[in-house]
């Protein structure tokens, strides 16, 4: 299995790195993790082929990991794409994705679509088939607004993928990532405790419990990337490749 960074920043860019979204491929798995509002021009960049891409994971509802949607349907429909997708997240994500699609291109959600397009609600900690990739989400605690929050855990071609999404500390966070051969965890801060998100000296506390075999950060502030060289875990980079 094969996972890029397509981008891994912060909402506000931090380091000049792109939103959250990850392409994830194998012999038949090939689907996105979340899709923040820079992920289309960010995925014409590295030449990914995105009508070949089966599934969208949206992990709540923040601008940074699920406003590029309008953008990369636009693009599906205008280069006559005729695959299936399916679009899975939390509760209620068919409304809001109408609401998006609205907000930035009006009438667009009304528009007949040359493929059939899916839209999946996640029940928390139901295991969730879609063809040759099972999820488990989990939900995790990221405030007020832009909710339900997910965690997903996803089973793809014997390799287990864990993603904490945007959080703070929360114990869902053990099962979630338990021996999962790569666990890609928020980092938000490096020490400093901010509600709504993860710093890295609180998730070091518990990684004996979580016992993933592969760590990589991601989500990180102005703060974590000052101090990148005292970290002694892989952290992600926008365009990275990890096999797994």
């Amino acid at each position: 299995m094969q996972l890029r960074f397509v981008g891994c920043g912060d909402a506000f860019g931090s380091g000049g790195r792109l939103n959250t979204c990850f392409h994830v491929s194998g012999r038949e798995a090939n689907f996105l993790i979340d899709c923040g509002a820079s992920a289309l021009p960010a995925l014409k960049r590295l030449e990914l082929e995105r009508n070949d891409i089966d599934l969208i994971l949206i992990t709540h509802f923040h601008g940074d990991h699920f406003a590029g949607l309008p953008f990369f349907l636009l693009d599906a429909q205008f280069s006559r794409r005729t695959r299936p997708l399916t679009i899975a997240g939390p509760q209620g994500i068919e409304t809001r994705l109408a609401q998006v699609m609205e907000v930035l291109f009006e009438h667009s959600s009304q528009a007949k679509q040359r493929f059939e397009l899916n839209a999946v609600e996640f029940a928390p900690e139901q295991r969730q088939p879609f063809g040759a990739v099972t999820v488990t989400p989990y939900p995790v605690v990221h405030g007020d607004s832009g909710g339900p929050f997910l965690a997903y855990r996803v089973e793809a071609e014997g390799r287990t993928l864990a993603y904490s999404a945007d959080t703070e500390w929360t114990e869902a966070l053990i099962p979630l990532a338990h021996g999962a051969d790569l666990f890609i965890a928020e980092a938000y801060m490096y020490e400093k405790v901010v509600k709504n998100h993860l710093s890295l000296k609180t998730l070091e506390q518990h990684l004996p419990d979580i016992g993933a075999k592969r760590l990589v950060l991601t989500h990180m502030s102005d703060d974590m990337l000052s101090r990148l060289e005292d970290v002694p875990y892989l952290a992600a980079e926008d365009g990275m490749v990890l096999v797994f």
